[in-house]
């Protein structure tokens, strides 16, 4: 049964059906395989059920947020201040790239309007000034990962109502490793750049009097971080109320910067509308899959099987990392999340490993799926932007930013507190 249903995932994926499609099609095909009764009628409510959640009215509010501020023209000004602050490294714009996308990942919560925002902005600089275009690209890939891991984000959310795990306390443990993400990533760049100087291309120049200025163009991402996560932890508002409140909180700064119009709101709305049904659709097929593995004992026996192995729970942590990082090679990273975590996470939990730790451990993971070939989203969202060139070279590039996940995994798992500390400290 389990090599039955891998050959066929497997088979789906590599003839290129649509991802939410081919999990609900999977879930047809197992169910007249393995099951007497008619599991398939069962699918509308499994519609219902897995769309039902208040929690998940936070992920088209959280996209809607980063689409309103796209579309207010602050990504330029943000990308310009930290410029003026990070330019002075070695690598450069580069640096500006990370803490660009650092910044924003504090206010979307999406890794692919993370990357798309900041490549919109950053890549023109790269013949301007001279810069290696690999190293260049992969550092907006890789910086657009941040998006997942650093609150508020959509995929923090959807581990918390798979795992009944608490969403605020998930998003105070990702602050921690997503600023050590970002700081190894730039370690990176100073370390590519100290080796081949060229690469650095040409500096950019500031004056002091010119980064104190440009301050000001830091404070509305501050501000929408502030009323996003501050009301949370001020318990003045659950996420999903939080999350409104941000929208709000961007109308009122594109109304201030004289960029609210209806024209801006009918793209914001309409690009909100589309990435949402598609992700709702990943969540319905990947719901309705895990119903039809689990009724006809499947998931049972992944997990016999798993825990009959009889490794240690280190041994069975590098298990994981292993199976993550050869999933994401093939599939699209929030499906692979809602298809595996109801199997991985009660195994872990069972051989004593946290929820939060966990979580942040699997969105880690699932960075590194969103840079590694040949289906990492952030890899075509750069490249859609270049509109022209190989992809290779953005590859080529995004892996010395794999490396570096993989060091925060690492630490991880030697420093558990990275992730625990800030949830205890708050708890």
């Amino acid at each position: 049964m389990i090599a039955t249903a891998l050959i066929l995932l497997l088979v789906l994926l590599g003839i290129s059906i649509p991802v939410a499609a081919g999990l609900g099609v999977l879930g047809l095909i197992l169910d007249p395989l393995f099951s007497s009764l008619p599991l398939q009628r069962a699918m509308g409510e499994m519609a219902w059920g897995s769309s039902n959640e208040f929690l998940l009215v936070a992920i088209p509010l959280f996209i809607l947020l980063g689409e309103i501020l796209l579309r207010a023209g602050f990504a330029q000004r943000m990308y310009d201040a930290m410029a003026k602050w990070l330019s002075w490294l070695p690598g450069g714009l580069m640096h500006a790239n990370i803490g660009a996308s650092t910044v924003f990942a504090a206010t979307s919560g999406s890794s692919v309007a993370t990357a798309a925002t900041v490549g919109t902005v950053a890549l023109p600089q790269i013949k301007r000034f001279g810069y290696n275009e690999p190293l260049f690209l992969g550092s907006i890939a890789a910086g657009g990962t941040l998006g997942i891991l650093i609150p508020p984000s959509i995929n923090l959310i959807i581990y918390g109502v798979l795992t009944n795990t608490s969403v605020p306390k998930l998003y105070l443990a990702g602050i921690i490793p997503g600023v050590l993400a970002a700081l190894l990533f730039m370690a990176v760049i100073v370390g590519a750049c100290l080796w081949r100087p060229a690469w650095g291309g040409q500096r950019v120049h500031a004056s002091w009097g010119e980064r104190a200025r440009s301050l000001i163009h830091l404070l509305p991402p501050a501000f929408i971080f502030l009323l996003v996560v501050g009301s949370i932890y001020a318990g003045l508002a659950t996420p999903t109320e939080a999350a409104a409140l941000g929208v709000v909180g961007a109308l009122v700064l594109a109304a201030s910067f004289g960029r609210l119009n209806l024209t801006m709101l009918r793209e914001s709305v309409e690009n909100t509308m589309r990435s949402t049904a598609m992700i709702m659709l990943i969540v319905i097929g990947a719901a309705f899959l895990n119903f039809i593995m689990s009724a006809i004992g499947l998931t049972n026996a992944i997990t016999d099987t798993v825990s009959g192995l009889g490794l240690s729970p280190g041994w069975m942590l590098l298990a994981l990392v292993v199976f993550y990082v050869i999933l994401g090679c093939f599939m699209e990273t929030l499906s692979m999340m809602i298809t595996t975590i109801p199997i991985v996470a009660p195994i872990m939990f069972a051989l004593g490993f946290d929820p939060v730790w966990l979580g942040i451990v699997i969105i880690v993971l699932v960075e590194t799926a969103l840079i590694t070939p040949p289906v990492g989203l952030n890899l075509f969202v750069v490249q859609s932007l270049r509109k022209a060139g190989s992809m290779q070279a953005i590859i080529v590039g995004a892996f010395p930013f794999v490396l570096a996940l993989f060091a925060v995994i690492a630490l991880l798992a030697a420093f558990p507190a990275l992730a625990l500390w800030l949830p205890q400290l708050f708890g």
